[in-house]
């Protein structure tokens, strides 16, 4: 069962809220006659807090508009390339998050709504009193690839590459661990573990009774923590790298994931059984920052056994590498808010007898206005298909984009 388009948002944190508040340890007589009062607005949003310290509340707002020519997505096969498009001109995402703490400054929680599309993103509880150990329950990206996990409000490009549909884990009911694990210089480690539903964005249900598990393990080998961004806006004084390997196994009647919830790729049907589909995976990524340069890159592999028609098997294999640089670094008449990013993508689906690979050329400049909270983007992406060594097909998109949160 899926959550209906027209949820409500104030009647979820109502009930979240009722069910929240009487935390051991703080009695809710005593949150009740606790002032809740706003503090100053300081551009991240509205924030409320009880002058007790007991409960806090920030509501924050992302709108991104987007003009681009023409307006169809990016192709995932043949015929997509024989489709004009119109132009497209509106509003791409208006997003709400909501998130705070409640009894203690660990207990927090997080809810994330898409307005334009009238759908629940994100919505969990988390204890982090301990660095090295936290746990989280609800629905949120799993922390698996890079790039998926980099927030649609800060990447360095408008949209993410052409194999994140392909590989991406997205959204995701259950429950993990992570932690961060520091002992000076190069022993300087993230963590993920967790286990899910494995049935997408909206869908409580594990249909199959297998669940989805994941791990990503994290290493900053330069001693300082890499979290997941794009551009160094800070202009890093030092640098900082990370490589990273992922990995998750799973059974389901579905062979992709999206904001959107479950479905299937290109030359997959909804399986006939809802374990038909014996999924493995894994993704290593890095990811390097130093004054005004950043870079990252991904490798992946996906195994999908059809377990229904004699375990027929199909490995799709795919890899991105791109980057950014503030040139006014080393130009001193390039503008200081200007960068200029590049990515080059690629996978095989390797779902005929047809050697067929895909490849996308996007070149990206970004106007900062204040960061990522407000940004301009410029961009041009083409996306190419070849068989047997030969391109049957293109497709160029030419888009701009006012990225803005408050």
């Amino acid at each position: 069962m899926r959550f209906k388009s027209q949820f409500s948002l104030s009647l979820f944190l109502g009930l979240f809220f009722t069910w929240c508040l009487p935390v051991k340890g703080v009695a809710s007589e005593e949150l009740a006659t606790s002032d809740v009062v706003p503090s100053a607005y300081t551009g991240n949003g509205l924030s409320y807090k009880s002058d007790n310290q007991q409960f806090s509340l920030r509501v924050r707002g992302r709108i991104q508009f987007r003009y681009a020519n023409p307006g169809a997505g990016q192709p995932t096969q043949p015929s997509d390339f024989d489709h004009v498009g119109g132009n497209q001109f509106g509003v791409n995402r208006a997003r709400i998050k909501v998130d705070g703490h409640i009894g203690k400054p660990w207990f927090t929680y997080g809810i994330e709504y898409d307005a334009a599309d009238q759908r629940t993103l994100n919505a969990t509880v988390a204890f982090e009193k301990y660095d090295s150990l936290s746990a989280k329950l609800g629905q949120w990206k799993v922390e698996y690839s890079r790039e998926r996990s980099v927030s649609s409000g800060g990447q360095q490009m408008m949209d993410r590459s052409i194999i994140n549909r392909i590989f991406t884990l997205d959204r995701q009911m259950g429950a993990s661990i992570y932690g961060h694990i520091d002992n000076g210089g190069a022993a300087n480690f993230n963590y993920w573990a967790g286990m899910f539903n494995g049935s997408g964005r909206g869908d409580y249900s594990n249909h199959d009774g297998e669940a989805m598990y994941s791990g990503r393990l994290q290493w900053n080998f330069l001693g300082k923590e890499v979290g997941f961004k794009n551009s160094d806006i800070a202009r890093s004084s030092t640098p900082k790298a990370a490589i990273a390997i992922a990995g998750a196994k799973f059974k389901s009647q579905f062979t992709r994931f999206s904001s959107s919830g479950a479905g299937n790729l290109t030359n997959f049907d909804e399986g006939e059984a809802e374990g038909q589909y014996d999924i493995r995976q894994f993704v290593i990524d890095g990811a390097y920052f130093y004054q005004g340069f950043n870079a990252q890159a991904e490798y992946h592999e996906k195994e999908i056994v059809d377990v229904a028609n004699d375990n027929i098997k199909t490995t799709l294999r795919g890899y991105y590498v791109q980057a950014g640089y503030f040139l006014n670094e080393s130009l001193s008449w390039w503008p200081k808010p200007l960068e200029i990013a590049v990515r080059y993508a690629t996978y095989s689906p390797n779902t005929s007898e047809e050697d067929q690979s895909f490849y996308e050329k996007t070149v990206a400049f970004n106007w900062f206005f204040n960061g990522h909270k407000n940004k301009l983007t410029a961009q041009a992406s083409r996306v190419s298909l070849e068989q047997f060594g030969s391109e049957v097909g293109d497709s160029t998109i030419y888009s701009l984009q006012w990225d803005v949160s408050f």
